[in-house]
C-alpha cells in the first residue's frame, strides 16, 4: 500500500485539456499559425510547453518564450477555468486523505496557476502540497519538480509512487527513484506509458484506486 503519492494535474487530476489547446491555438495564432482542429494540439497536456512548441512546431528557444508569453494571456483570462475535474478523483482523493495517506501534486505547470486550480475544484484541501513548475521555466521538467516536492516535504520515499498520464510523469519519477502508475482515462496512450516504463496501468480512476491499495 502507497503510503505518500505524488499525483500529476493536467490529464490525471482534472480535464484540462480544452483549457490547454484553446490557449495553444491562441498563441499560435499570434505566429499567423491557424488551427482547424484543437484535438492535434493534445500532445500539449502534459508536457512542459517550450518542449512541445520546439518539437511540434520547431520554433527557436526565443519562440518558445514568447510563445508561453502568448499562452499565458489567453490561459489566465480564460483557459485555467476551461477545465473539470475527473469522475471519482474528489471520492478517491477524499478516501485517500481519510485512510491518512500523504497526497501532493507534482505538476509541470506554474505553481501559482495549480494552486488556483486546485483551489477552484475543492481538491486542495486533500492535499498536504501541491508543487508546481516555477513562472520562468528554470523549474518544469517533470523530475526537477518533483525533487523539489519531495525536498520540500521530507517525505520518506519507501512507500511513494507517482501517478500521471504522460511518458513524462513516468520519466521524471524514475530519476527520483519511484515508480509510476499510468493512468489512460488522460491524454496518454497505453504504449506512451508502457514503453516509458510506467510499473502499473489503470484504464480508470476504479482501477487507479485498486493499485494504489496493493
Amino acid at each position: 500500500m502507497y503510503q505518500t503519492i505524488f499525483f500529476d494535474l493536467d490529464g490525471t487530476l482534472t480535464d484540462s485539456g480544452p483549457g490547454i489547446t484553446h490557449s495553444v491555438a491562441y498563441a499560435l495564432n499570434k505566429w499567423n499559425i491557424k488551427v482547424e482542429d484543437y484535438s492535434v494540439l493534445n500532445a500539449f497536456v502534459g508536457p512542459p510547453l517550450a518542449e512541445s512548441f520546439a518539437k511540434y512546431y520547431n520554433f527557436t528557444p526565443e519562440q518558445c518564450q514568447k510563445s508561453i508569453e502568448y499562452y499565458r494571456e489567453y490561459y489566465v483570462e480564460k483557459g485555467m477555468f476551461e477545465n473539470s475535474v475527473y469522475p471519482g478523483i474528489r471520492e478517491l482523493a477524499a478516501y485517500l486523505k481519510d485512510a491518512g495517506r500523504k497526497l501532493v501534486v507534482a505538476t509541470s505547470k506554474p505553481e501559482e496557476f495549480a494552486v488556483q486550480i486546485m483551489e477552484h475544484f475543492g481538491l486542495a484541501q486533500y492535499f498536504d502540497r501541491i508543487a508546481g513548475a516555477s513562472m520562468d521555466e528554470n523549474r518544469v521538467e517533470k523530475a526537477d519538480v518533483l525533487r523539489y516536492a519531495i525536498e520540500a516535504g521530507s517525505y520518506d520515499l519507501s512507500g511513494a509512487v507517482m501517478v500521471g498520464d504522460r511518458e513524462n510523469d513516468v520519466r521524471g519519477a524514475r530519476e527520483n527513484g519511484l515508480p509510476c502508475i499510468g493512468v489512460l482515462y488522460g491524454y496518454g496512450s497505453r504504449e506512451e506509458l508502457t514503453e516509458a516504463g510506467a510499473a502499473r496501468i489503470a484504464a480508470t480512476v476504479e482501477e487507479l484506486k485498486k493499485c494504489l491499495d496493493k
